[in-house]
């Protein structure tokens, strides 16, 4: 595999034993590496099955349900736990640190104050 996509490794494409990985900045410059990987891999008469391709990448239901029904932070601890576990998810959700701000802030508060501004963020 790696011979065969040889051109394509460390500009749009990543091998992993038999898994192929492409990436690429715009849809249209994905379109066109999807067309250059599959062409590679016909001329080698390789083919993906279509059962095991998957249409990029995508978080986890079972920890969106988690981090969505994670119990109201107490203390400032609790809170940058949360905000941790949140921020593995960030590439999922635009404006992160936006929509994370009214949590962010509650950090800075002297005594520590869970806001009513903060419940909404943590449960989208």
């Amino acid at each position: 595999m790696n011979e065969v996509l040889c051109p394509f490794m460390g500009k749009f494409v990543v091998v992993y034993f038999d898994d192929i990985l492409i990436y690429s900045r715009t849809r249209d410059d994905h379109l066109q590496h999807l067309r250059q990987v599959f062409a590679a891999l016909r001329r080698e008469k390789l083919y993906a099955h279509p059962k095991k391709c998957t249409q990029g990448v995508s978080a986890d239901p079972d920890k969106v349900r988690a981090i969505i029904s994670w119990p109201r932070p107490a203390n400032v601890h609790e809170t940058r736990s949360f905000i941790g576990l949140a921020t593995f998810y960030r590439r999922f959700v635009q404006n992160f640190s936006s929509v994370t701000a009214p949590i962010t802030n509650c950090l800075k508060m002297d005594p520590f104050q869970w806001t009513e501004a903060a419940v909404r963020p943590s449960r989208e």
